[in-house]
């Protein structure tokens, strides 16, 4: 990846984070730890890997899909959307609201962009799966992508689809796993360990790949394109990142996975962010 791409795509994550604090200081709701966590596989995968994602064409049969299969994660999404075109930036301030097409998780009838209604932990794995297998049913040259929490494969939906998945050899489906080791109630290892996450795929007939940093842009180009040149089998990137990426106070706390940021605490974390674009730029 040259400099400018990495440049661009790293600014990208940080203007979708300053969306998801935006969205949900407004909402006085939401989950904005794994939202920040993810928000370099969003920048990555709306701005560099996904093919045929057209705002003025959101329902193009032959663009990739993307499923975000632990939905409560929407402002991640959304802000991701609304940067790539899909609906204005200034609607994120709608998030939660009354009437607001900004729910809580995404919908897939209100929402342009948003592939898959999501929300019920362990089933969007089982949408996208099904995406994917249509996809090669059809001879459709189209890929499917869907993020998953850490704490979200502890339910057994995920597995059943990953069986599915395997034994069909859906070599059109990258499964990511948002292993940033915090949930809802603590430690993901402490509630309800899901370890070891890599094994277990292998075990369903997966490509597993591993990333040391998933939030760094180059070691998320180079999962990616191992991805693409996988044949044969479904692949499963187990992306390790820091829950609450970018804001100084929400870096590694399990108290962010569903708490707003107050007045005082959105100013910090957008000066936060700021300062960290202003850095890129300098770059």
């Amino acid at each position: 990846m040259n400099k400018e791409t990495k440049k661009m795509l790293s600014l990208n994550a940080t203007k979708i984070r300053m969306g998801i604090i935006e969205g949900t200081h407004s909402a006085k709701a939401g989950h904005p730890g794994g939202s920040l966590s993810s928000a370099d596989l969003f920048a990555y995968l709306y701005f560099a890997e996904m093919k045929n994602i057209d705002p003025k064409n959101p329902k193009a049969e032959n663009r990739d899909r993307f499923v975000l299969s632990k939905g409560h994660c929407a402002p991640g999404l959304y802000s991701a959307l609304a940067l790539k075109g899909f609906f204005p930036f200034e609607d994120l301030k709608t998030l939660r609201h009354i009437d607001s097409y900004l729910q809580g998780h995404p919908n897939m009838n209100t929402v342009p962009g948003v592939d898959m209604s999501t929300g019920s932990l362990g089933q969007g794995i089982s949408a996208a799966a099904g995406m994917a297998k249509g996809a090669k049913y059809l001879d459709k040259d189209i890929n499917v992508y869907t993020l998953l929490g850490d704490g979200e494969i502890e339910e057994g939906q995920v597995w059943e689809a990953a069986m599915f998945a395997g034994f069909h050899k859906l070599d059109n489906l990258v499964l990511i796993v948002d292993n940033n080791g915090l949930q809802i109630d603590g430690k993901i290892e402490d509630v309800c360990s899901p370890y070891p996450i890599d094994e277990k795929f292998r075990a369903f007939n997966f490509h597993v790949i591993d990333v040391a940093d998933g939030n760094d842009m180059e070691q998320l180009r180079q999962a990616f394109a191992e991805a693409r040149s996988t044949k044969g089998m479904p692949t499963a990137i187990i992306a390790h990142t820091v829950k609450g990426k970018g804001v100084s106070f929400m870096e590694d706390q399990a108290g962010w996975h569903g708490k707003a940021p107050n007045d005082e605490e959105y100013q910090i974390a957008m000066a936060d962010l700021e300062r960290i674009g202003e850095a890129l730029c300098q770059k």
